[in-house]
């Protein structure tokens, strides 16, 4: 509508001008050297007319000359933009879904369209993952190196590439490396801590979560949980290396920092003990039993007793039986201090409690020792043995990584090497 409106006031214009100069008469003359050239106004008019568009024309003309060829240069790069980044994400989406000529023909693609390394060579990387080319892989990650964009990127790739070649020194570089890019990243602090804590640098392994709490890059129950593993370990270091009070400080902040830890609260329980200090010894345990029973608690338990009569042990037990009754654990073990007291029926009664808590194979065999103690081989130890044989397996420590079920706990786990994963099974009856 716009366009017509302007069209009929063009044409309405000329038409006036046309009008205009018919009302008004004469001629136009040009002497120009010995020429005289005359003519009507309106002829001359148009003439004027005439070459103001002739010099419109001739001066567009020569605008499109100019620039044409860097009018044509950006447009053809525009193109070559487009089709790269067109190349680029049908790479992405053809490394997600595992196709490795699309993703590789792709990446060669973008290279050559947008020569922009740092756009082009994380699917480069991810394409060669893709066709099991490490060697390419490798070569991607680390032209990556160096460029702010990409340069934490490259680094983790590098450090698992490392790890999974068993390369530990190259790991710890690049965790390092990452760590002082990105104080805030989680990753590099955990793969710091797992790597530090793989060699058995444990207070090295310590200072990585530390300084990673610090910055809150972990949070503060998943960073004291981590760290209690660890302490637990430079503890048993200590101790072997007979240093008792390092021990005893690192067991104890292991404690401070998670107190439903069972290796921790028995460890300090028992070098409290060692260390004639019986009463704290038995309020760690006590403080732990609440939480978390546990048939390590209840062993050390008997272990922090300054008085081993086997009397006065099954009494120490009927307490711990008191302080959180219907626990198999603690049952158990007053049984097992009655066998050594020698007082059948009062372990007879509580394995069979035992059994109602958690069937396991324990209950069972301990039954056929105590009918073994009383009568002598006969048909009730075999019945109990049988029994034995089709109850469910007492518990173990597991690895939650690789399902490795372990005789003691660990902070690293010695088959897949994964820390902070070994657990105590929920054990109860079905």
């Amino acid at each position: 509508m716009r366009k017509s409106l302007i069209f009929f006031l063009k044409i309405g214009i000329l038409v006036a001008a046309a009008v205009w100069l018919a009302q008004r008469p004469g001629r136009v003359t040009i002497e120009w050297l010995e020429h005289v050239i005359e003519m009507p106004v309106g002829i001359g008019a148009i003439l004027v007319l005439l070459a103001a568009w002739m010099a419109a024309t001739i001066g567009r003309l020569w605008r499109i000359l100019r620039n044409g060829p860097g009018a044509f240069g950006r447009s053809r790069n525009a193109r070559r933009r487009e089709g790269g980044f067109r190349a680029l994400a049908q790479g992405w989406v053809a490394a997600s879904a595992g196709d490795t000529d699309i993703a590789t023909k792709s990446a060669k693609a973008a290279e050559k369209l947008l020569r922009e390394p740092s756009l082009t060579l994380p699917l480069s990387a991810r394409a060669a993952e893709l066709r099991g080319d490490a060697v390419a892989a490798s070569t991607a990650y680390k032209a990556m190196l160096g460029k702010p964009a990409t340069e934490l990127a490259a680094r983790r790739a590098l450090l698992t590439q490392a790890m999974e070649r068993g390369d530990r020194p190259a790991a710890l570089d690049h965790a390092r490396r990452a760590l002082e890019l990105r104080p805030k990243a989680d990753w590099p602090a955990k793969a710091l801590a797992e790597l530090e804590a793989g060699g058995g640098n444990w207070l090295e392994a310590d200072a990585a979560l530390v300084k990673a709490q610090k910055v809150k890059a972990l949070p503060k129950d998943d960073a004291g949980h981590r760290r209690a593993a660890l302490l637990i370990e430079e503890a048993r270091k200590a101790m072997a290396t007979g240093r008792p009070d390092q021990a005893l400080q690192s067991a104890q902040a292991a404690f401070d920092l998670d107190p439903a830890r069972v290796p921790a609260a028995a460890l300090l329980a028992r070098l409290l003990a060692k260390a004639g200090k019986h009463s704290k010894a038995v309020k760690v345990l006590e403080q732990a039993w609440r939480q978390s029973p546990h048939p390590d608690l209840a062993k050390v338990w008997g272990e922090a007793s300054a008085d081993q009569n086997p009397l006065t042990l099954v009494k120490r037990y009927e307490a711990l039986v008191a302080l959180k009754p219907g626990q198999a654990d603690a049952h158990f073990a007053l049984a097992e201090a009655a066998i050594n007291a020698k007082l059948w029926g009062v372990a007879r009664s509580h394995l069979d409690k035992v059994r109602e808590l958690a069937p396991t194979t324990r209950a069972y065999r301990r039954l056929a020792d105590v009918a073994r103690a009383e009568k002598g081989d006969g048909p009730d130890v075999q019945a109990y043995l049988n029994q034995a044989m089709s109850a469910p397996a007492d518990p173990r420590w597991r690895c939650t990584s690789c399902g490795t079920s372990h005789s003691d706990w660990h902070a690293v786990c010695d088959e897949c090497g994964a820390v902070d994963t070994i657990t105590w099974p929920k054990v109860g009856k079905a």
